[in-house]
C-alpha cells in the first residue's frame, strides 16, 4: 500500500467518526488539548525543571523549523531532541475495552517529506469530549504504520494534521463541520487548559474578534497569512522583503511551532525597537538560542505592547505571548532569527484563533483560554 492510499483511507476512518460525534453532539464539539510539558501528557518527564522543558521546546522548534525548510537555520546546532513530538496533543481511546492513545496536532502536515506505510485493522473508536461524557464508533478501520520516517517517526501515536491539505482532517470533515475549526490555546503553565473546536462551536465572533484572508500557496498545506507589521509601542517596522516570493502570505500561521520566526533583516530591526523601550541590563541567553535577554531577577520588567498588524486584523500581543523566562532572573525576547517566516504558538496564547476554510480566513479573538468563552 502506497504512503498516499494509507493516509487517505486513515483520515477517512477519522472523518467517518467524527461525522457520527457532530452529529450527537448536534452543532459542533470541542476536545481538549494537552501541552506535552503538562502532566496529563505521555511524554512528561517530571524529573526536569521548567527551564529544561523550555530548552527542550527551543530545540523541538528549531528542529521542525529545519524539518519545513532545509538549511533555514544553518547557524544553530542541530539537536538531538527529535521534532516528532508535537507542542500539543488529543487522545482517543481504541479497541474494547477501550485504549487510550495520544496524536499530535499540527496546523501544518506533509509539508517535510513524512512518509507513512503500514496495515489496516478493524477496531472500536472512543473519543472523549469536554462534556464530560464518551461516543464509541464500533467497526471502525485503524491505519498502523510499520514504516514511518520525518515528523512521523517517533514515540507518539500518530499525527491529527490540521492544515489545508486534502488528506487533512479538516479537509476530510468537509461540509460536517463547515470547514471551521478553532483553537485557544491557554498560557503555558502546568496542567493549563487549551481547546479544539469543530463546527458551530469553532466561530469566533463577538468584540475584539478580528479577520485575515488565507493565503493559498500551490503544493503547500499550511495556512499563510500576510503579515504586514510590528509595532512596539508607537514604533513601526514593516515587514518588507520578498519572503515566500512576495509579501502576501509572507509568514506561516503553526500550531505545532513553538516560538515565533522571523527572516532576519526583520527581526533585527524589530529586536533593535523592543531593546530601545526596555532599560534593563543585557544578558546571555545561557542556552544561547534567544538573542534579546535581560537580567530581571532584581527589577520590575515592563514589556512594550507589541502589535502583530496582519492584513485587516491588528493583534495584541502581551508580555506572556512575546517573553520567555529562560532560567531564574533571565527573560528574553521568544522570537528568533531565520530566513523563514512562523507564527508559533507561544505567540498564539490566550487567543481564540479561528479558521475558516470556505471563506478562507483566520479570525482573532483575545481571550482567557483557561476560562470558558
Amino acid at each position: 500500500m502506497s504512503a498516499h492510499s494509507f493516509l487517505t483511507l486513515l483520515f477517512f476512518t477519522i472523518f467517518c467518526f467524527i461525522i457520527s460525534l457532530s452529529h450527537a453532539l448536534n452543532n459542533g464539539f470541542t476536545l481538549e488539548l494537552i501541552h506535552r510539558d503538562s502532566s496529563k501528557s505521555p511524554f512528561y518527564q517530571p524529573t526536569q525543571n521548567k527551564y529544561e522543558r523550555i530548552a527542550n521546546a527551543v530545540r523541538r522548534s528549531i528542529n521542525r523549523v529545519n524539518h519545513f525548510y532545509k538549511y533555514s537555520l544553518t547557524s544553530t546546532p542541530q539537536s538531538t531532541v527529535n521534532s516528532d513530538k508535537g507542542e500539543y496533543l488529543m487522545s482517543y481511546s481504541i479497541g474494547t475495552p477501550p485504549f487510550k492513545v495520544f496524536v499530535n496536532i499540527h496546523t501544518s502536515k506533509y509539508m517535510d517529506g513524512s512518509i507513512s506505510q503500514g496495515y489496516l485493522s478493524v477496531e472500536t473508536l472512543t473519543l472523549d469530549s469536554t462534556t464530560g461524557y464518551s461516543v464509541s464508533f464500533p467497526k471502525t478501520m485503524i491505519g498502523c504504520g510499520y514504516r514511518n520516517t520525518g515528523t512521523f517517526h517517533g514515540p507518539s501515536s500518530g499525527i491529527v494534521g490540521l492544515g489545508s491539505g486534502p488528506m487533512s482532517l479538516p479537509s476530510q470533515l468537509g461540509t460536517s463541520i463547515g470547514g471551521k475549526f478553532s483553537y485557544c490555546l491557554g498560557p503555558w503553565l502546568p496542567n493549563s487548559t487549551s481547546k479544539l473546536n469543530f463546527g458551530d462551536a469553532a466561530i469566533v465572533y463577538g468584540d475584539g474578534a478580528m479577520t485575515t484572508p488565507i493565503v493559498k500557496k500551490d503544493a503547500q498545506s499550511g495556512y499563510y497569512l500576510t503579515l504586514e507589521a510590528f509595532s512596539v509601542g508607537n514604533k513601526l517596522i514593516e515587514f518588507g522583503g520578498p519572503t515566500y516570493g512576495g509579501n502576501e502570505g509572507n509568514i506561516l500561521i503553526d500550531s505545532g511551532t513553538t516560538f515565533t520566526f522571523l527572516p532576519y533583516d526583520v527581526y533585527y530591526r524589530f529586536e533593535s525597537a523592543v531593546a530601545e523601550y526596555i532599560n534593563l541590563e543585557h544578558v546571555e541567553d545561557p542556552n544561547g538560542t534567544f538573542k534579546l535577554c535581560y537580567n530581571v531577577a532584581y527589577h520590575g520588567f515592563e514589556a512594550p505592547l507589541i502589535t502583530a498588524h496582519f492584513k485587516g486584523a491588528d493583534i495584541k500581543l502581551y508580555y506572556i505571548s512575546t517573553f520567555i523566562k529562560v532560567s531564574d532572573g533571565i527573560a528574553c525576547l521568544a522570537f528568533i532569527p531565520s530566513q523563514t517566516a512562523i507564527f508559533g504558538n507561544v505567540a498564539q496564547q490566550n487567543l481564540l484563533v479561528g479558521y475558516n476554510l470556505v471563506q478562507n480566513t483566520v479570525t482573532f479573538k483575545p481571550v482567557d483560554c483557561t476560562k470558558p468563552y
